[in-house]
């Protein structure tokens, strides 16, 4: 059996650009994936089968056709061959949490049914695949720090990132991205400019404070604990900045480093969902 880790996605910040003819919305975004995740297991077998377990596996049990599927699917159409494996889920990521939890299950499918079939197909027709599985799965497939423009299909290198650590918190309330795209209100934001490196967590955490979340207010308006969690997180010992990452509802706070946000979750009050670490670099 093989396996393949399925890392939180974590948008540092999100520019809406612009907008296409299509409707689909143009982005400008810095993502990095943070700690912890969901995991996919694969086993050769006749036919495709997911079984999906976890925490959070029960929020999917009424889903019919599960993104992981639907990559597995795909794969093998363009290798020519038959869908075949059976794929076991561990869901640690809340459902649509805005850290890509789906997105990421599909390119973790997408990475371990490419070496569990060996299929040749290369990187490019892998990203390929990937792009039409979701706005967010190339980024997710890549499973590096990344600039994600165009809609989500072009992926930039990133600044330099320091050591830092990442404390993710979700209230507990799904928020599907439509509904928060289309609360969003008012005009466009420029791509923002980034340096080529920054040589610390603060460093990092003043450059950002200069950009934003676009959908972070949609969002609030439309689930407002996310409010609560973004002044929670601002209150803990060492967090450098405190944003919403995607279209929600998880945030993030910024430490100086993994081990300054693992004691900051230890101290965050209430029920909330929590991991905390460092970043995932592949």
């Amino acid at each position: 059996m093989l396996g393949e880790a399925a890392p939180a996605k974590v948008n540092l910040y999100l520019h809406v650009t612009g907008r296409r003819p299509d409707g689909y919305h143009l982005l400008d975004s810095l993502v990095v994936f943070g700690p912890g995740g969901d995991e996919l297991a694969a086993a050769p077998a006749e036919g495709l089968s997911l079984r999906v377990e976890g925490p959070f596996g029960g929020a999917l049990a009424a889903e019919p056709d599960n993104l992981v599927l639907r990559a597995a699917r795909a794969l093998a159409a363009a290798a020519g061959r038959e869908a075949e494996a059976a794929l076991t889920l561990t869901k640690r990521l809340p459902v649509a949490s805005g850290i890509g939890g789906g997105s990421s299950d599909a390119a973790a499918a997408l990475r371990l049914l490419d070496r569990l079939w060996d299929t040749g197909l290369g990187a490019e027709r892998l990203a390929a695949i990937a792009a039409g599985l979701g706005a967010d799965v190339p980024v997710c497939l890549a499973v590096r720090p990344a600039r994600m423009q165009g809609i989500g299909e072009v992926l930039l290198p990133a600044p330099t990132l320091p050591e830092c650590g990442l404390l993710l918190v979700n209230p507990g309330i799904a928020l599907a991205t439509p509904a928060v795209f289309k609360a969003r209100q008012g005009g466009f934001t420029p791509p923002a400019a980034l340096p080529e490196a920054w040589p610390d967590a603060a460093a990092m955490a003043a450059g950002l404070a200069a950009l934003r979340n676009d959908l972070e207010a949609p969002a609030i308006a439309l689930c407002p604990p996310v409010a609560e969690v973004l002044a929670a997180l601002r209150t803990l010992p060492g967090c450098l900045l405190a944003r919403m990452s995607g279209s929600g509802a998880t945030c993030f706070g910024l430490f100086a480093s993994p081990e300054a946000a693992r004691s900051a979750a230890a101290a965050l009050p209430g029920p909330r969902w929590r991991m905390a670490g460092g970043l995932h670099r592949a």
